[in-house]
């Protein structure tokens, strides 16, 4: 039987001078159904030789989130399995 699920991920960024950050929030469900949320971070910042482009500090501070919330959500998978098998699980990032 297939069933399909959405997941949403939230995604903020918070741009300075020179810093750019940014929150990637994954929303696992929707109403009823949302179960957890897990955050990930991501930061960029703009060497003064740099070409004083916002995007491209977004894209980094975004893809640096993105990649935190994905080793974090690797975690939660681990404690969960852990709970269930009644032993300690890692997943590998």
């Amino acid at each position: 039987m297939l069933t399909t699920t959405t997941w949403s991920v939230d995604i903020q960024i918070f741009e300075g001078d020179d810093e750019t950050s940014a929150r990637a929030t994954l929303i696992s469900g929707h109403g009823s159904d949302r179960r957890r949320t897990v955050t990930g971070t991501g930061r960029a910042h703009r060497k003064p030789s740099d070409a004083p482009i916002g995007e491209i500090g977004a894209e980094i501070a975004t893809a640096r989130a993105l990649r935190d919330l994905a080793a974090r959500l690797l975690d939660v998978a681990s404690d969960d399995i852990t709970a269930i098998e009644d032993k300690e699980v890692h997943l590998t990032r």
